[in-house]
């Protein structure tokens, strides 16, 4: 039997579902029952009444699966997955800062961990970030962590004073406007879109056509007739682009834009996990309790 065949018979046995990110290696999203960014993930995991959830993402992901559904099985293929960018903020960090701005609002990326969430008042994916800072009263002061390429676009497209924590993604911080400027001249007439985590979103934004999260550029893909593409954000995503659209050329700006925490977990560990129950994600129930609030705004946004 094929790897292929036991991850699909497994799922069933299990009454698991699996969840994989877009940026995940292509056969583990070609055996996936959806597919998408973490926002549209978190909604499935919670629309689904299977009684296991296996998540191929990492490590924050699961951890948000788990707060949502709290009586169900959680399962992340590899405890390997991490994310720099979730590394960049402790929860006391953010409660120091928190102190140096009484009152202020904290809205915190995805990207972070249970305890971090648990100090905040809204989560927002890059789907919805925008629309969460629009419902915050103007008068209000904000602080946002902790993907500061993200705040700045937010900042450039809300008009909101939002102090910003240091923090990126690596992968997307590597996507400068000088990788940008040599990608077009390689492929003049291109299509430019960028995720707004890229170190080029705001930098060189008359030079991109589109910002959007990665469930926006599938929805872009879905619909545009370019005849080619430039993609700025970490290349998994292209396995979908182009089987959603062969008629057009989808090209990285980076070819080296990859993350080794997404592509950490392959066929092999999602068939492990579901084989031997491994490994089971659980948070704080009283973490948990906290950061709940918070992720359920999200979802609702």
């Amino acid at each position: 039997m094929s790897l292929e065949a036991e991850v699909l018979r497994l799922k069933e046995d299990r009454r698991a579902v699996l969840l994989a990110h877009n940026y995940q290696r292509g056969e583990v999203q070609d055996v996936a029952d959806y597919v998408g960014d973490s926002l549209y993930l978190a909604r499935k995991a919670m629309e689904s009444d299977r009684p296991v959830i296996v998540f191929a993402g990492v490590r924050f992901m699961a951890e948000t699966a788990k707060i949502l559904n709290p009586t169900r099985t959680v399962l992340l293929p590899d405890l390997g997955a991490g994310c720099s960018l979730a590394d960049s903020i402790t929860a006391d960090q953010l409660r120091a800062w928190k102190a140096e701005h009484p009152g202020a609002v904290v809205v915190a990326y995805i990207n972070t961990s249970a305890d971090v969430k648990a100090e905040s008042d809204y989560i927002c994916t890059s789907s919805n970030a925008e629309r969460v800072v629009r419902s915050i009263p103007a008068d209000r002061e904000i602080l946002f962590l902790p993907d500061m390429f993200l705040g700045d676009y937010l900042r450039r497209r809300t008009g909101r004073r939002l102090h910003l924590w240091a923090g990126d993604c690596h992968v997307h911080a590597r996507l400068r406007p000088e990788r940008l400027e040599v990608a077009r001249a390689a492929h003049p007439g291109a299509t430019v879109v960028a995720h707004p985590e890229c170190g080029c979103t705001s930098e060189a934004l008359p030079h991109v056509d589109r910002v959007l999260s990665t469930d926006g550029m599938l929805r872009f893909a879905e619909s545009t007739h370019d005849r080619e593409v430039l993609v700025a954000t970490e290349i998994g995503i292209l396995h979908r682009m182009r089987r959603i659209n062969p008629s057009t050329a989808f090209v990285p700006i980076d070819d080296g834009a990859v993350c080794p925490f997404m592509k950490t977990i392959d066929l092999e560990d999602v068939r492990n996990s579901l084989r031997d129950q491994r490994y089971v994600i659980d948070v704080d129930p009283a973490v948990a309790d906290r950061a709940r609030a918070a992720l359920a705004r999200m979802v609702a946004a």
